[in-house]
């Protein structure tokens, strides 16, 4: 038996057998070709392109269908790069001025485009390397006469065991026979983790050397809640989690069933809890689990999952979209939070060297008006939809608060020039990112309808720790003193200027920091939708009286661990062992 540890990027835990999935690289000789053969090669490579984007429109489509037009947006820019005719003219310079065969004329054109990929300092753009690798294997094993491996028809269920898995092998997976992915490379904003999570398929990345520890037919356990991936577990490894799915079906069909339940304390206090979402098709799932609102809209994904800038008329499509399917629940529409690890294959953003404290988020959109302004256009033009708030990320002064409503009062102004309509009692809000706003939040309580705080960056920056970097994930914690006491006074910042204020990162959605929320005063809380059941039990169970004694003992430790610990021993007495036990050995 072998434990391996990775990062977990879609939860749940599943006991299958593993398929290693081993294409190969197909190695391409470099051979040359009589000029009167050109003609011939050149046809050969046109039908390949034809061939290969008829593929990858229809796994555009049945992803979209499948997992909402978003996620299907992916393949957009293998189309793009098909359709690009800058690389055809080189793939034809290499048949024609080379006398390269079309495989090689194909092999070198894009493994050479791959490596400005992959010396780009920005990690979003080393990402991309692998929709080009995934496009030089499907033309070459068009040329070549060969069939993809097709991981629908696997014999399941398995879990895939691979290097890596490119966009189109990821949205080919089946659900019922594909119950589990363990693969070395990725993070978890990967393309892997992102689909994995749509289709709900427990996933660990970042495993060092799995595809060579591991062979088809050994047994593994993976847990996506934790992270770790166990090779041929002993009996009693087995019997364990074996056991952990049972109750995991057990537990979640508890769950289930508090979906139109209240998420009412015991004493009679209601906490509001919202959905987090990225794309629009996801409003569907966030209500089932039961959200009454949308608090966080992301809207990077227009950028991030195509070729092209979103148009006004992308952007409008989407938000309304959203705000019609929620049928005049709240909806927060967060601006654009390009920047750091996230940009867009179209921006022209020269590197930087510390991108996380650069230009990101509103301070890139204070620096491009047309393209801040084209994104208030469509929100603006979608609220008269229903009720829609719009919010702005990652403020650090004043000033910046002040620019960006100035900016939205200006785009305001022009659409009222235009006679096109929108809300106006439109409400404006913005998040709690920064440790500076955290500590003097003040004069953004007086300039704000909402605050809402972003626990996923406020932690990042308080205690000087990337969470995607594994060799200081161990520093990464929302238990820290430091980072409580920011929440704590943000919380009663805003409630003694009778603002509403609410927490939207990843902290919110762990049931083990429920109670102490709860205490601190925060009666809002935005979430992964697929967290808000058990979330919502924990609410439930407590007194908001009672949970007064849990915070004054929490203030009083000196160190995240011994927080972490308390609050596990306080939360348990809600929720059943399995959400300790599945989630133990976790960062």
């Amino acid at each position: 038996m072998e434990i391996k540890k990775g990062i977990g990027v879609s939860s749940g835990v599943v006991v299958c057998q593993a398929l290693l999935l081993d294409e190969g690289e197909i190695r391409i000789g470099r051979r040359s070709i009589h000029p009167s053969e050109a003609e011939t090669e050149r046809k050969r490579l046109e039908t390949a392109i034809t061939a290969g984007g008829d593929e990858i429109r229809e796994l555009r489509d049945s992803t979209t269908r499948n997992l909402g037009r978003e996620t299907g947006a992916i393949f957009d820019f293998h189309l793009g790069l098909l359709k690009d005719p800058q690389l055809f003219e080189t793939f034809i310079l290499g048949i024609q001025r080379d006398h390269y065969t079309a495989e090689y004329a194909v092999h070198r054109a894009l493994r050479d485009y791959g490596k400005v990929f992959l010396d780009h300092p920005d990690a979003f753009f080393r990402e991309r390397v692998k929709d080009i690798y995934d496009i030089e294997r499907r033309l070459l094993q068009k040329l070549l006469g060969r069939e993809r491996i097709r991981l629908s028809v696997a014999e399941g269920p398995v879990v895939i065991v691979a290097h890596d898995l490119t966009p189109s092998q990821t949205a080919s997976l089946s659900r019922t026979q594909v119950r589990g992915i363990a693969i070395e490379a990725g993070g978890r904003t990967s393309h892997t983790a992102i689909i994995a999570n749509s289709l709900g398929i427990p996933a660990v990345v970042g495993l060092e050397n799995i595809a060579h520890e591991v062979a088809t037919d050994d047994l593994l356990v993976v847990n996506g809640y934790s992270g770790v991936v166990i090779i041929n577990p002993d009996e009693a490894t087995i019997h364990e989690h074996k056991g952990y799915e049972r109750r995991q079906i057990k537990y979640q069909n508890l769950l289930n069933s508090m979906r139109d339940l209240s998420a009412r304390t015991k004493d009679g206090v209601d906490i509001t809890l919202h959905g987090n979402i990225e794309f629009p098709h996801e409003v569907d799932n966030a209500l089932s689990m039961g959200a009454v609102g949308i608090g966080l809209y992301r809207t990077e994904f227009l950028f991030l999952a195509g070729e092209r800038e979103p148009t006004e008329k992308d952007h409008y499509a989407a938000y309304a979209e959203v705000i019609r399917r929620m049928e005049g629940r709240p909806v927060v529409i967060r601006t654009l939070d390009l920047g750091a690890d996230k940009y867009s294959p179209f921006q022209d953003q020269p590197p930087e060297a510390n991108p996380f404290l650069g230009c990101r988020s509103i301070r890139l959109c204070l620096g491009n008006l047309r393209m801040f302004k084209t994104q208030l256009r469509a929100i603006l033009r979608a609220s008269v939809l229903g009720n829609a708030s719009i919010m702005f990320p990652m403020i650090s002064t004043p000033l910046e608060l002040r620019q960006a409503k100035m900016v939205l009062k200006d785009t305001m102004e022009e659409l009222d020039e235009e006679n096109i309509p929108y809300s106006r009692h439109l409400r404006v809000g913005m998040m709690v990112e920064v440790p500076a706003t955290a500590l003097v939040p003040q004069p953004y309580v007086r300039e704000c309808d909402f605050l809402s705080i972003g626990t996923n960056d406020l932690i990042q920056y308080t205690l000087a720790v990337d969470r995607g970097n594994q060799r200081v994930a161990s520093l990464y914690s929302a238990a820290h003193p430091a980072v409580i006491k920011l929440i704590k006074n943000v919380v009663w910042s805003a409630r003694g200027g009778n603002k509403t204020v609410s927490l939207c990162g990843e902290m919110g959605g762990d049931p083990d920091f429920t109670i102490l929320l709860i205490g601190l005063g925060l009666r809002n809380l935005s979430i992964t939708p697929r967290n808000i059941p058990a979330i919502k039990k924990v609410i439930r169970g407590i007194d908001t009286r009672e949970v007064q004694r849990t915070v004054r003992r929490v203030m009083s430790f000196e160190n995240a661990q011994q927080i972490t610990n308390f609050l596990r021993e306080e939360t348990r007495k809600f929720l059943p062992d399995i959400f300790a036990e599945a989630m133990s050995g976790r960062d």
